[in-house]
């Protein structure tokens, strides 16, 4: 992708694309560079049957994978969607010949992109490649032997996966707060072709947790406006809810006998 000389080292909103191969260490000198045809042809054949030329965006070599920027001109929701799609179709083809299938980790951000004469940097891209390669990310593809996992930022999610769209099902999604490098963030991972996979997650994040950069903010706690600190003066019979299930009761005298917790499996009596 050409880029004008005015234009070098300004940043550009582009789609960042991280995708790397599951395991590539396991492969010896003589299989690595099968491995990496394997990956070329699956992208080559994703980007024509999307209708978006090579020529068209940012690719640089990983040896184990491939990092790309995609412009602005170019619709976000015809990667999530179709690209996404004709990847994994033409991987899991592919796969039912390979003595070895090849796995493959993509993860997607937008965000300010610069470029130079030696290829593309900045947050969004740090993000992008610390999504593909976070432990959900490669334990999502090992447990489930998937072909492929998609990880998608949350600002990406809320902005163009939530909405839905052609070849693009949010409810096939499952979110994750995960550690990268730059702190904690939230991000979204699908395996395609099944029902969204199971992660563990409590509850859905709220939308006042992603700041507009995309970078979520503080995790919801569980506390309502006014909760946290048990409100009012400190009375002793005050109560305050810390989480979403348990009562705090402060230097509180009970008159009569109670029960703390819930009941399960048990009948209750009616008073």
């Amino acid at each position: 992708m050409e880029h004008d000389a005015l234009d070098a080292g300004e940043a550009r909103y582009e789609l960042v694309i991280s995708v790397d191969a599951r395991g590539s260490g396991q492969y010896g000198d003589a299989e690595k560079p099968l491995m990496r045809r394997q990956i070329y042809e699956v992208l080559d054949t994703a980007f024509a049957q999307a209708g978006v030329g090579r020529n068209a965006v940012h690719l640089e070599d990983r040896g184990d994978g491939v990092l790309i920027s995609v412009p602005g001109r170019i619709a976000v929701a015809r990667l999530l969607g179709l690209w996404m799609t004709e990847l994994h179709e033409k991987l899991r083809l592919d796969n039912r010949r390979e003595r070895r299938p090849l796995g493959l980790r993509v993860a997607m951000h937008v965000g300010p992109v610069r470029h130079d004469s030696e290829g593309i940097s900045g947050d969004a891209v740090n993000l992008a490649c610390g999504l593909a390669d976070s432990s959900v990310a490669r334990h999502l593809l090992e447990r489930e032997q998937a072909d492929l996992v998609l990880a998608v930022s949350d600002s990406l999610y809320r902005e163009v996966v939530a909405p839905g769209g052609k070849f693009i099902d949010p409810d096939r999604f499952s979110f994750a707060r995960i550690t990268l490098k730059g702190g904690e963030v939230t991000a979204w991972f699908q395996l395609p072709g099944r029902p969204a996979p199971a992660l563990g997650k409590t509850a859905a994040p709220s939308s006042s947790t992603t700041a507009a950069s995309g970078s979520p903010a503080a995790e919801d706690d569980g506390y309502e406006d006014g909760e946290r600190d048990g409100g009012g003066d400190g009375g002793g019979d005050a109560a305050y809810r810390a989480g979403r299930d348990m009562n705090v009761f402060r230097d509180t005298t009970f008159e009569r006998s109670v029960h703390i917790g819930h009941n399960i499996g048990t009948d209750r009596r009616k008073d």
